[in-house]
């Protein structure tokens, strides 16, 4: 398709030849005077020509200069909490549990992302595993609490709600689903003691399978931690949760529980650094 197709526009044939008649002689045949440019008009089209490239120039550098900077960068956001800085993952662990973070507001940070993961996942339905779980991130002056508010979330009257047996053992043929994944993190306090940070999350949690009266599904929220440096890492002090952000759902077509259940035992999570 040619351009004059994708504009619409028409080009009619005339189906006539035009043809140019000789000018007639006002000098009886002698030699007619050459045509001459007007100097003035030369010069003012220079003129004109030099102004343009030098109000081009300006504004080019008009656009470099401070209010760029005033407009353009002040309106770029900020590398974000969560940019890369080469720094490794952590590789040390409290049984399967990342430890050993940076006494750095970035390591406060990514304490407080490994420590939302296993706090809100499927190893926390199992009370034995649970308790392992909240000793191995709290602060020693915190650990009874925290084990006595979780235990409270847990209870057996909550786990037969969301499909569970009352111990906390999944049913035959189903998957449970109960998976963070951190999306950001924010430090709003930190001192060389003590962090308050907050992680944004996005979590899976549901049974996957037949006859699942709780089918998988995803919500967002943001975890508060109140984190303490020990000497040697990162310890919770208190914990707190509310819903949001929350982004507007796509238009992905939705997965059948059996793929959902594959997926999760496939796919592994990560230990969570920047």
């Amino acid at each position: 398709m040619s351009p004059g197709d994708e504009q619409g526009y028409d080009y009619p044939e005339t189906g006539h030849t035009r043809t140019r008649l000789p000018d007639p002689d006002p000098y009886g045949g002698a030699p007619r005077r050459p045509h001459r440019s007007s100097s003035r008009s030369l010069i003012t089209v220079v003129g004109v020509v030099v102004l343009l490239i030098a109000a081009i120039a300006f504004a080019n550098r008009g656009g470099d200069s401070g209010g760029d900077e005033a407009s353009g960068k002040a309106a770029k956001p900020e590398a974000s909490s969560t940019a890369p800085s080469g720094t490794r993952p952590v590789e040390t662990r409290t049984g399967t549990i990342p430890s050993g973070f940076a006494h750095t507001a970035q390591g406060a940070e990514s304490a407080a992302a490994n420590y939302a993961v296993v706090l809100w996942s499927d190893g926390m339905v199992d009370t034995a595993n649970r308790h392992s779980i909240v000793e191995a991130v709290a602060d020693p002056s915190t650990v009874s609490r925290l084990q006595s508010v979780f235990d409270a979330n847990y209870s057996a009257g909550f786990l037969k709600n969301i499909g569970l047996n009352a111990d906390g053992s999944v049913p035959k043929d189903i998957t449970f689903v109960d998976r963070t994944l951190p999306a950001g993190t924010k430090t709003t306090s930190y001192s060389s003691a003590a962090a308050t940070v907050e992680v944004w999350c996005n979590t899976l949690f549901g049974l996957a399978g037949e006859g699942s009266n709780n089918p998988v599904t995803s919500g967002w929220s943001t975890v508060t931690f109140q984190l303490k440096w020990d000497g040697s890492d990162w310890k919770v002090l208190e914990t707190s949760q509310k819903t949001g952000p929350t982004p507007i759902a796509g238009d992905n077509p939705v997965s059948g529980a059996d793929e959902i259940g594959k997926a999760v035992k496939e796919f592994g999570g990560f230990t969570y650094a920047r």
